[in-house]
């Protein structure tokens, strides 16, 4: 298996980048990389974080972006502001949100990494959710090999 590569950009911006690395390339730009997981893993956390923040369960299913790429995935927008908020969601008690997140998915069937890890991946693709703003035109995308 690939990896997973997870960045904000604009519609045509991530259509340039989905194009560089589905010929192989290293496109330059911050990014999250993460080897060994498909888009799948990426729908998995998704549902997750919308639970942890009690954001209901629906609109976090990724979609495709532009017939030119199978591989380019957009994020949905309230799986956008389910990531952000683990940033800030606060509980009562001692948990972490972001945290417990993380744990549930390192134990999600055949994870290839473990809980430390998944807090790091967890973590920096909530900064990158929350650096989107509503009335941005840039967006979360997801390209999976």
């Amino acid at each position: 298996m690939g990896f997973t590569e997870i960045f904000v950009a604009t519609h045509d911006a991530a259509l340039k980048r989905a194009g560089v690395l589905d010929a192989g390339g290293t496109p330059s730009g911050p990014a999250l990389r993460i080897p060994e997981i498909s888009d799948f893993e990426i729908e998995q956390l998704g549902d997750l974080a919308g639970a942890a923040v009690h954001a209901g369960g629906e609109g976090y299913e990724l979609a495709m972006v532009d017939v030119s790429s199978d591989s380019l995935l957009g994020v949905p927008p309230a799986m956008v502001r389910a990531l952000a908020d683990l940033l800030s969601y606060e509980t009562e008690g001692e948990g972490n949100v972001l945290e417990d997140v993380a744990e549930q998915w390192a134990a999600q069937d055949d994870m290839p990494f473990g809980v430390t890890e998944a807090r790091d991946y967890v973590r920096q693709l909530a900064g990158l959710a929350s650096g989107i703003g509503d009335a941005e035109r840039s967006g979360l995308y997801v390209w999976s090999s």
